[in-house]
């Protein structure tokens, strides 16, 4: 089944109006820097100091934070992490997730969310940031 891949403002139409969430996979310290309002955030990976590495618990933390019929928006920095993202939730048999493509910043064909001047945060939402979401792995 393929992914279905929206632009940053389909994405913040289908937040605001059609009850999806928006999940963004980015990195505790990116996400930190700017962010779509509201998301939470649930890094596919994490900067350590060799670079990027897979974060163990990003399917026990989704698994226990949202249900496999949740409506999801998923978003990166440029849309491949998030694109990654979605195919392993629809593996793990979630029904309605999306792939934000272009994420924060944008790509070369296309301008992100904080270039598109969609609404943006610096802070989590109370229980949104990954440091509260982690503390449930549903264990």
């Amino acid at each position: 089944m393929s992914i279905r891949r929206v632009s940053p403002t389909e994405a913040q139409q289908l937040v605001e109006k059609e009850g999806y969430t928006y999940v963004d996979v980015r990195s505790v310290p990116e996400f930190e820097r700017g962010h779509p309002e509201g998301a939470y955030n649930v890094p596919l990976a994490h900067m350590g100091p060799a670079g990027m590495a897979p974060n163990p618990d990003f399917t026990a933390v989704m698994e226990a934070h949202f249900p496999r019929d949740a409506k999801l928006v998923l978003g990166c920095l440029s849309g491949g992490r998030s694109l990654q993202a979605a195919g392993l939730l629809q593996s793990l048999g979630y029904s309605d997730v999306l792939d934000q493509r272009a994420g924060w910043g944008g790509n070369p064909t296309e301008a992100g969310w904080a270039a598109q001047g969609l609404p943006a945060a610096t802070e989590a939402r109370p229980g949104r940031d990954w440091s509260t979401m982690a503390k449930d792995k549903g264990e």
